[in-house]
């Protein structure tokens, strides 16, 4: 599962995105059929994750399903949550004023991939509450925790190699969106290591990509003043 993670993850986001970038525009039913197969998807592959983690025995504890420090888990997610969100739009405006030639290619994708009308928002809600838990089950679950038993308990291989894995699937968003990604998921394996629960973690990512969606398309498209200042974050729910 690793392997696939590592590798089919990737290629299919990278595939997909490039696929769609060829094109002038989407219509709003293109981009809903996108947000419902990648829901389809989502939640297949952590059925999938399920029942390998079972088959290797690990517990609800383990995968951070679980938690005897469930105080300390949603303090955290809170703070995390609306720290992010705060990081998110302030990049965001700061990408609104550069011209778009300087915007990059995560510009590209989002421009191309996130909601335009009420009709979409109300699919990418779904979307993002489903890549959330997903998302979250997939990486700070069962990654950090197979990671975790493969170097003999070390928390902090765990968090550097999950973390590691998420970005990786994250490659179409182009070289910022990998270093974005794998600076998040820091956050995120180090918030799920140290609650022991996933609850931040999935907060946090809740947070961000709504941000992104529901916000980002205004602010990423509201200025054209040529200011250098470059966005500190920003990231994409892996909507592909």
């Amino acid at each position: 599962m690793l392997l696939v993670l590592a590798t089919v993850v990737p290629w299919r986001g990278l595939v997909r995105v490039r696929m769609l970038l060829v094109r002038p525009q989407l219509s709003s039913a293109e981009r809903i059929s996108l947000y419902g197969s990648t829901i389809a998807f989502q939640w297949l592959a952590a059925g999938i994750i399920a029942w390998r983690a079972a088959a290797r025995g690990l517990t609800p504890a383990a995968l951070g399903l679980s938690s005897g420090r469930s105080t300390l888990a949603i303090v955290l997610g809170v703070a995390m949550a609306a720290a992010l969100t705060l990081m998110q739009i302030a990049s965001l405006r700061q990408l609104s004023r550069l011209p778009v030639e300087k915007r990059g290619h995560l510009y590209q994708v989002a421009a191309k991939l996130m909601p335009q009308n009420s009709s979409e928002a109300l699919v990418f809600v779904a979307l993002v509450g489903t890549v959330s838990l997903c998302e979250e089950l997939m990486f700070r679950g069962f990654a950090f925790a197979a990671f975790r038993q493969l170097s003999g308990g070390s928390a902090a291989v765990a968090v550097m190699a999950s973390s590691a894995l998420f970005a990786v699937g994250h490659v179409y968003q182009g070289r910022r969106g990998v270093a974005n990604t794998f600076v998040l998921g820091l956050l995120f394996a180090g918030a799920r290591s140290w609650s022991g629960s996933l609850v931040p973690p999935i907060m946090a990512h809740l947070a961000v990509d709504l941000a992104a969606g529901l916000v980002g398309r205004q602010a990423a498209t509201g200025g054209r003043s040529a200011s250098q200042t470059r966005p500190t974050i920003l990231y994409m729910v892996n909507s592909v």
